[in-house]
């Protein structure tokens, strides 16, 4: 069966996450059905359109956005990219869209196949909200970036990090490892970048929140240190809310921070 790779973007805010779930609007939900109609693979006893199965890089909490989600599914016969591409996005609903389409082989797997994930958090440092900050979440309180830089030079390589990753989780491994962990300053907007081979549930959530933690307390950048060996969840700050959180790109060659916003599958 051929099998495909799509590059997903989506507003997260009208749904539950990413992933399938019983009764609740979700990305996979959403794309599947358009996959289905698109195809017309159905089934024949009762003209039920037989939902593709899509697999996700990863999944995406409720509320978070994607620039660049890859997923994986076959088809019965091959497709014409450009034109399945054009009337996919037709098909999908206005906070969804799928940029890239290419053909793979069999043994790719957007998720097992993945080799980095790179999330941005966007923060806007002001003392009052704009209609137009978008996506992002508001800190009143002025943030040094020279010490939110120091903060997380300590989450830099690999670490088991238990320290941030949700009570609910029920992956039992937690070890990651952390290629980039940056804090960019422009105008009154802040991106956080942080870059890793994989992340825990509400791990990205749970470092800015304990970076907004040491900012807001005045303490010494190496707290983060600290709450990264205690594996305590209850040192760590806040789970902060997902609209400002976006994944920007799934890497599927080792990481180089000069090669970004492309989905090549091939390995080096």
């Amino acid at each position: 069966m051929p099998k495909y790779a799509l590059k997903v973007e989506y507003i997260g805010t009208n749904y539950a996450g990413s992933q399938i779930q019983p009764n609740q609007k979700t990305i996979q939900s959403e794309l599947e059905r358009a996959l289905c109609t698109l195809t017309g693979e159905r089934q024949n006893s009762t003209k039920i359109p037989r939902p593709i199965k899509t697999i996700f890089s990863g999944r995406t909490d409720a509320g978070v956005h994607s620039r660049g989600q890859v997923v994986h599914f076959s088809t019965k016969e091959p497709i014409v990219a450009s034109r399945f591409l054009n009337s996919l996005n037709g098909l999908l609903p206005k906070d969804i869209s799928v940029s890239e389409i290419i053909e793979v082989t069999d043994n790719f797997h957007a998720q097992k196949s993945g080799r980095y994930r790179r999330y941005n958090y966007r923060i806007i440092n002001r003392s009052q909200r704009s209609v137009w900050d978008g996506h992002s979440l508001l800190v009143r309180q002025n943030l040094d970036i020279e010490r939110m830089n120091k903060a997380l030079s300590y989450l830099i390589g690999e670490h088991d990090f238990t320290s941030f990753k949700s009570a609910q989780a029920t992956d039992t491994a937690s070890v990651c490892v952390l290629y980039k962990a940056e804090c960019v300053k422009s105008g009154d907007e802040i991106t956080i970048e942080i870059v890793a081979n994989r992340f825990l549930y509400n791990m990205v959530r749970t470092i800015v929140g304990t970076l907004l933690m040491i900012e807001k307390n005045n303490l010494k950048p190496e707290v983060m240190k600290q709450i990264l060996d205690s594996n305590d969840r209850t040192k760590a700050g806040p789970t902060v809310s997902p609209d400002g959180l976006t994944l920007m790109e799934v890497g599927y060659q080792p990481y180089d921070s000069k090669i970004n916003n492309t989905m090549e599958i091939t390995e080096r």
